[in-house]
């Protein structure tokens, strides 16, 4: 069977020659004799394969040296507790942007801990932009000002990033790290769950500042303090070995298809492909404002719910799958991270192009 066009939201599609590489090495990695799967995380082998993938994450998003890059698990749904937890030091208050989902998830799990501060919310209008944050609303003696960079569920992005001042910026960048070039130097912490644009479920990386680590008050248990786990280099216990070494092929397939740079053009003109679809015609419709539509994620409507499935069944038939709007906002949704072809958004338009001179 062919490899179909995968649009799903994540677990999301990853690079076919990473994946045959993968297929390759699978039951002896590097004459080793073993899977990675096998391998010791305290073995030269693998210890090899964890600090390149590091060198090259730091190569591609040029990391400062005052940085640490921690290979973790949970999820970023157990970021959410862990910032505040690593971040509030002694300070009883963080900001927090609403622009949708996963950002009041992040809020809901920060007020256990803190007196939460929402400086602003596209809750108004359903989520379909991203609010300007008034300098007025900021709290100077906040721990921390956090933003999700890109919404999965509403397709919504930021364009450019928040100046929080003396105030760190921590980034909830799940499904949109390493789409574009971001300038780390600008935030306190980045994280990100790796199953969208870095590997397999399993993973999530946080990028932190030195100066944030081991500052939290009062001590957070072994397993959710930041220094535990930059004190050990993400060695403290078995680290998810397969999914750092799979995120290492994909860090070089970045590299090889010119890095982010490279990378954000790519995504550009896929994003453009649908959009564009969507600005000509009157039977699709994408709620977000174009100022801040997602290269990563793009929902969008038919004029009549009762032709979803049928637009699905034919999708599937032409080997396209995982198009499903999210259960809470019901339509469609096309996620194109980095692995997917433009060839998979060139079939997808034709396919929409066709399905709307047969139903419109």
């Amino acid at each position: 069977m062919s490899r179909v066009f995968n649009f799903s939201a994540g677990p999301a599609a990853l690079p076919e020659e990473v994946l045959k590489q993968a297929a390759a090495e699978l039951v002896d990695w590097n004459g080793s004799g073993q899977s990675v799967m096998e391998m010791s995380h305290r073995g030269k082998e693998y210890m090899a394969i964890h600090a390149e993938a590091e060198a090259d994450l730091r190569e591609l998003m040029n990391i400062p040296a005052n940085y640490k890059v921690l290979f973790l698990q949970g999820g970023a749904s157990l970021q959410f507790e862990m910032i505040p937890i690593n971040l509030l030091r002694g300070l009883g208050t963080a900001d927090y942007v609403n622009t949708g989902e996963w950002s009041k998830k992040a809020i809901k799990a920060a007020k256990l801990f803190c007196d939460v501060n929402v400086v602003a919310s596209s809750e108004d209008k359903n989520f379909n932009y991203v609010p300007k944050i008034a300098a007025s609303k900021l709290n100077k003696k906040a721990a921390y000002l956090h933003i999700c960079s890109n919404e999965t569920i509403g397709g919504v992005e930021f364009q450019d990033f928040p100046d929080s001042g003396k105030v760190p910026l921590v980034a909830d960048m799940s499904s949109n790290i390493l789409s574009r070039p971001v300038d780390v130097s600008k935030f306190g912490l980045i994280y990100a769950g790796a199953q969208k644009n870095i590997g397999p479920a399993g993973l999530t990386i946080v990028i932190v500042r030195d100066d944030l680590i081991g500052k939290a008050e009062p001590t957070p248990p072994v397993m959710l303090d930041y220094k535990t786990h930059a004190d050990n280099e993400s060695m403290y216990n078995t680290p998810p070995t397969y999914g750092i070494y799979i995120a290492g092929l994909v860090f070089k397939w970045i590299k090889r298809l010119g890095g982010l740079a490279a990378m954000e053009q790519r995504n550009i003109e896929k994003a453009n492909l649908l959009y564009d679809l969507f600005d000509q015609s009157s039977f699709y419709r994408n709620p977000v404002e174009k100022a801040y539509r997602s290269r990563m994620n793009v929902p969008f409507t038919l004029p009549n719910a009762e032709l979803d499935d049928v637009f699905l069944k034919g999708a599937k038939e032409r080997g396209m799958i995982q198009l499903k709007g999210h259960r809470s906002v019901g339509g469609m949704r096309a996620s194109i991270y980095n692995a997917m072809p433009k060839e998979g958004v060139e079939a997808l338009v034709a396919f929409m192009k066709e399905f709307e001179a047969k139903h419109g």
